[in-house]
């Protein structure tokens, strides 16, 4: 499999694996990240919503694989008894995999079946785009794709649809390029694609979930890695990390803010950031694998707070 990890030396750099100590990858795809860090003698419990992945896997030693989903995470954890636990890292998403894969509906630069479900369940694009309505339909483009065409671009799959069903991947492509003219070297349906992938995967919402359910299970010093792929995913991850390193109020549900009274709220935060700058691939790395161009990682050390806790009141923190 000519997979390549992106930023994986920036990724183990960061959380520094070794024997005795273990470590949650979220997002195992083609499992790099799961292998380099088990070479390091470290014991690994990876996870994947895709039931594809999981059959065909091939886990190192020293690794198990679960199927579900990383907004799970904290569920999964305490149900394997691996928590808490050294260090967490995702990769957030699609994998080279499923956009290889026509029938998965993934690409427009392949022919199939509308699709895009990870897990193979739930509503698919094509239901979205053939059964919403148009404003809503404009509504996903737009806050989800960060494409300013959206309401041109509903309109045309709502005449479209009129006609016959959008059902290929390749239909829903000729539909958004009627209205909208790429960039050079930007096919104009990529927006959409993104926007409907992450509707119909509810991917924002397990990523906000994912980084709170790592936060309950790392230890004190325990080190959290979220390579992501959009600006959308980045700034939920500069935000959650701002949030709760005391750097500004709160903005998840999920975890409590440092309290108000605190002396100081830095050093009562449940996260410290030791580098605030994001890490991007270096020239090197986006020349032999193009799909690092966009990749940006972030990381995040957990604090002693709530150290004094029990364990099963720091899981409550996910709930």
């Amino acid at each position: 499999m000519n997979h390549k990890p992106v930023l994986l030396n920036e990724v183990i750099a960061a959380l520094d694996p070794a024997p005795g100590q273990r470590v949650i990858d979220a997002t195992f795809g083609a499992g790099g990240y799961t292998r380099a860090i088990a070479v390091r003698g470290a014991e690994v419990l990876a996870i994947d919503q895709d039931p594809t992945v999981i059959a065909r896997a091939e886990i190192p030693p020293g690794a198990k694989l679960v199927h579900g989903r990383f907004g799970e995470l904290a569920l999964i954890a305490e149900a394997k008894n691996f928590a808490p636990v050294d260090g967490v890292v995702f990769d957030v998403g699609m994998s080279s995999m499923q956009i290889d894969e026509a029938a998965r509906g993934f690409s427009f630069l392949h022919d199939g079946p509308l699709d895009m479900r990870m897990q193979g369940a739930g509503i698919s694009a094509a239901d979205v785009v053939n059964n919403f309505d148009e404003h809503d339909i404009a509504d996903i483009i737009f806050n989800l794709g960060e494409e300013p065409a959206s309401r041109r671009i509903a309109r045309a799959i709502y005449k479209a649809r009129a006609e016959s069903p959008i059902t290929t991947t390749l239909q829903l492509a000729e539909v958004v390029a009627r209205v909208v003219h790429g960039k050079p070297g930007h096919h104009p349906a990529t927006r959409t694609f993104q926007a409907l992938r992450i509707y119909v995967n509810d991917e924002l919402e397990q990523l906000r979930a994912g980084l709170a359910g790592a936060v309950s299970v790392l230890k004190p010093s325990g080190c959290l890695v979220v390579v992501t792929f959009h600006s959308l995913e980045d700034r939920i991850v500069k935000e959650f990390f701002a949030a709760h390193s005391g750097k500004r109020e709160s903005i998840s549900r999920y975890l409590p803010a440092a309290p108000a009274h605190a002396e100081s709220e830095e050093n009562n935060a449940l996260l410290s950031v030791p580098q605030r700058k994001v890490i991007t691939p270096t020239p090197a790395e986006c020349a032999a694998n193009p799909r690092a161009r966009s990749a940006k990682l972030r990381a995040a050390i957990r604090t002693p707070f709530f150290e004094s806790e029990s364990y099963e009141t720091s899981m409550e923190l996910a709930a």
